[in-house]
């Protein structure tokens, strides 16, 4: 491939991209690498929803990232540019649990139709105002803002359809969607996505 497109002589990088590069739309992907599904996982459901703000340097807009899992099979994922421009962090986030919450209920319907009922699916989340955010059953007037579409989070966490819990920032896999990271961490959330290199 470097000698089809003349790149013979350019710098290799240990990551698929420089932390200094912006996103930007990708329309070819990652096709050597490839998703890794044990046989006999479990059925346990978890999702994963992380956010970086204002991270795209033309319009400031939010990227969320989404990542679900049945046992420790990722079966679903997204990373997308959020439509409103959030004004901070806690709502760029809330955004993205809000998208967590929309999967993990559909995740739930679809299993429904196999004969499986899950409880509570936990949503993964490293950012403790949008956790409180979605437990408060109150409407604060900083967050009057907030597009009212997304505070069906709350009604499902009251409902008990889904719980928002804490995750370390360093072990949020839907991280790898949002932002370029170092070497040490992208190896380590592709590990957790259950990505491995394709071997010929």
């Amino acid at each position: 491939m470097l000698k089809k497109f003349r790149l013979e002589d350019s710098k290799p990088m240990k990551t698929p991209m420089s932390m200094k590069t912006k996103l930007t739309r990708d329309e070819e992907g990652t096709t050597h690498l490839g998703l890794w599904y044990p046989k006999g996982s479990g059925i346990e459901t978890i999702v994963y929803a992380d956010s970086d703000h204002a991270g795209d340097y033309v319009d400031c807009k939010s990227t969320s990232g989404v990542c679900t899992f049945m046992g420790c099979c990722l079966t679903s994922w997204f990373s997308k540019k959020q439509i409103a421009l959030a004004i901070s962090t806690t709502e760029a986030e809330y955004v993205s649990v809000g998208k967590a919450c929309q999967q993990a209920l559909w995740m739930k319907q679809a299993l429904i139709d196999y004969g499986v009922r899950l409880d509570d699916i936990p949503i993964m989340c490293d950012n403790k105002g949008a956790i409180e955010l979605s437990k408060n059953p109150v409407q604060h007037s900083r967050t009057k803002h907030i597009e009212i579409h997304h505070h069906f989070l709350r009604d499902n966490v009251q409902k008990g359809n889904i719980s928002i819990e804490k995750v370390s920032s360093e072990d949020n896999i839907a991280d790898i969607l949002t932002k370029p990271l170092k070497r040490e961490p992208f190896i380590y959330l592709r590990l957790g996505l259950g990505m491995m290199e394709q071997i010929d």
